[in-house]
């Protein structure tokens, strides 16, 4: 029997059940990059949260289809290939390698589907078309369209904002037709944006002249195509509620009927040091970036992983530090169940979503990871399952099993465990003089000074794993 997976809901701002309509595959449609620069941290947090859920969803028994757009036309993307001379089209595919060699580092799963806004101006000039054609749109004397808000009573339900906080009587004289207006704007939006000279040649024909899509409509067009008009769920950054995902719904239901989303997926943002990021405080991370500062996507992964989706991350450097020392105590126990075991072969995802294991100990994990994708609690149950473990004295078969569902734990959060080491460096005699106070200490059963010492060796990189007669300094 499938497990139970339940997730927040933007929508009805409940906890719901994930749900396949069909009782076969789970259809979900995740807003993609832009790709007009390298993606930063930020960028990466959505969608690090969108592939633990996936993996969660298929490791509980689910069939999934991901589809995934890449934005390759709007603003910016204009904007900045036409300041550097160079072809649209060659421009964005730069920055689109860039991201998938970006997510491979951090071990996403590619989506089934990755359709490009410019691979489908036609299907979005067909959704234009019917919603003039239903009184939900309009051209402009310049040969702009943009959607009528106040045709669709419903607008703002997702943001559960009011009729009066939207003032809709007045869109029609506030009509927005950038890509880049902030949340708190309220106008009648642009679904096609007519030829002006800063485009260059970035431009279509369309029955009402020249010009290129808006933001907004590209993700409808796409996800309409290769999900129907009713799917299941809908991602993104909880900057994209409004009003890109209202704006979403509005043309959908208006061109093509159906629900569009049944339920609503949105991820926290990001602060770095307690700050948002921004060019001019200089805390703006991409992946080159930690690299040059000496940090792997391993620990950006496990920083990104292991925070809760529904709360704001705090990225701090000194975390990334802190990240790896975890994934290097995973592998450690990884490790030492393997030679327990007497099997090194670790299993691989596909693997352990075809026959997931026995969880045992690590069930509690697995349950905080169907209940709402509480990752942090997941990671907590997680080193003390470990901990309990090491405590036991484990038969092959016992190990063997163990190991498995940690992997599969592992798999779910998507961690890479770095190599395992193949013995300790030795320890500066500063630190096995610091280790053997601390012991003199705990056999004194003098705790304060013990756990004094024992925080000091963290400082300066140790740990010390006690034992009945003795102990062993480990490098952290």
């Amino acid at each position: 029997m499938r497990a139970m997976f339940r997730l927040f809901d933007t929508y009805t701002r409940k906890l719901r059940e994930v749900q396949a309509q069909d009782g076969k595959t789970l259809r979900f449609y995740c807003c993609g990059p832009t790709v007009y620069a390298a993606a930063h941290i930020g960028n990466f947090r959505t969608f690090v949260a969108q592939d633990v859920f996936r993996r969660v969803a298929e490791l509980s028994g689910l069939r999934t289809k991901h589809v995934r757009n890449i934005t390759d036309v709007d603003d910016k993307t204009i904007r900045n290939s036409q300041a550097q001379g160079v072809p649209l089209a060659e421009y964005t595919a730069k920055w689109t390698q860039k991201f998938h060699d970006d997510c491979e580092e951090l071990n996403c799963l590619p989506p089934h589907v990755e359709p490009s806004a410019v691979g489908h101006v036609a299907e979005q000039i067909e959704i234009v078309q019917r919603l003039i054609d239903s009184g939900h749109a309009y051209c402009s004397e310049d040969g702009s369209v943009y959607f009528r808000i106040s045709s669709y009573p419903e607008y703002g339900k997702l943001a559960h904002l009011d009729a009066q906080s939207l003032d809709l009587g007045k869109t029609a004289q506030t009509r927005a037709d950038t890509d880049e207006y902030t949340k708190d704007s309220v106008a009648d939006f642009v679904l096609w944006k007519a030829r002006r000279p800063e485009d260059g040649e970035n431009y279509w024909p369309s029955p009402w002249g020249e010009g290129r899509p808006g933001w907004h409509l590209e993700c409808s067009a796409m996800s309409h195509k290769y999900l129907g008009d009713t799917f299941d769920l809908h991602s993104g950054g909880v900057d994209l509620v409004f009003p890109h995902h209202e704006n979403e719904i509005a043309q959908s239901r208006c061109a093509c009927g159906g629900d569009f989303a049944r339920h609503w997926f949105h991820v926290t943002h990001l602060l770095v040091d307690g700050a948002k990021m921004s060019k001019s405080l200089g805390n703006m991370y991409t992946l080159d970036d930690l690299a040059r500062l000496g940090h792997q996507p391993s620990a950006l992964r496990y920083v990104l992983a292991g925070a809760y989706y529904r709360r704001p991350l705090n990225f701090t450097l000194s975390g990334m530090k802190d990240a790896a020392s975890a994934l290097r105590k995973l592998s450690r126990a990884d490790a030492a169940l393997a030679e327990k075991a007497g099997d090194k072969t670790a299993p691989t995802y596909r693997e352990l979503v075809k026959n997931p294991p026995g969880l045992g100990a690590f069930a509690p994990a697995w349950q905080s990871l169907l209940d709402d994708l509480n990752t942090p609690e997941a990671l907590g149950h997680t080193f003390s399952a470990l901990h309990a473990l090491n405590a036991s004295e484990l038969s092959r078969a016992e190990a063997h099993e163990a190991r498995l569902a940690l992997r599969f734990i592992m798999e779910a959060l998507g961690l890479i465990l770095p190599p395992a080491e193949e013995g300790q460096p030795e320890a500066p005699t500063e630190v096995q003089a610091i280790a053997q106070e601390r012991w003199q200490a705990r056999l004194a059963k003098d705790w304060a000074h013990s756990d004094a010492l024992r925080a000091r060796l963290a400082e300066l990189g140790w740990g010390m794993k006690d034992g009945r007669d003795s102990y062993q300094l480990i490098k952290l």
